[in-house]
């Protein structure tokens, strides 16, 4: 006897044979199959977008950091610069003045340094307008080529190989 045909009351068998529930059945599960993997689909999708969300989020923190960071350290140029000239101007002979200049300065530079903060050396280089600004020109000496730098009014810095403040040069220029 076949599982598709059905009994009379008597318990015989009849000709007729219902739809196998099986062809209803897969159908379901073939769609129920898709519908999953559709979802999952879905949530790699979301995933991604979450994890490139993350890394834009963080990129915005660095950069809003390292802006901050570049604002208060370019603050403190000026600073050292005031105590350099301080320095080179310093005629009074007072021994105890001009050390006490010189260990706020060293400190300073420190305290940069320790913070990715260096002086660009440009003096007697050839002016690179990428790292340095002209401010005016010098005569230009024997044996020395025109567009060298042969003074610095005001150094230049960089922050973590970036430039913080160009220096401000005079550049040598023929006649």
């Amino acid at each position: 006897m076949n599982d598709n045909e059905l009994y009379t009351e008597a318990g015989e068998a009849t000709i007729d044979t219902i739809e196998s529930p099986s062809a209803d059945l897969r159908s379901e599960l073939d769609a129920a199959n898709q519908k999953a993997e559709d979802n999952w689909n879905k949530y790699l999708l979301a995933m991604a977008d979450f994890e490139n969300y993350k890394k834009q989020m963080e990129k915005r923190i660095h950069d809003v950091i390292s802006g901050h960071r570049k604002s208060v350290l370019s603050r403190f140029l000026p600073v050292i610069d005031n105590l350099e000239r301080a320095l080179q101007f310093n005629s009074s002979g007072d021994d105890k003045l001009r050390d006490g200049i010189l260990q706020t300065l060293k400190g300073f530079e420190t305290v940069l340094a320790n913070e990715g903060v260096k002086a660009i050396d440009v003096k007697g280089k050839p002016f690179d307008p990428r790292i340095a600004e002209a401010i005016g020109t010098l005569p230009a000496q024997d044996g020395v080529a025109d567009d060298t730098v042969l003074e610095v009014a005001e150094k230049g810095y960089t922050l973590d190989d970036q430039l913080l403040r160009p220096a401000k040069v005079l550049v040598a220029k023929s006649a």
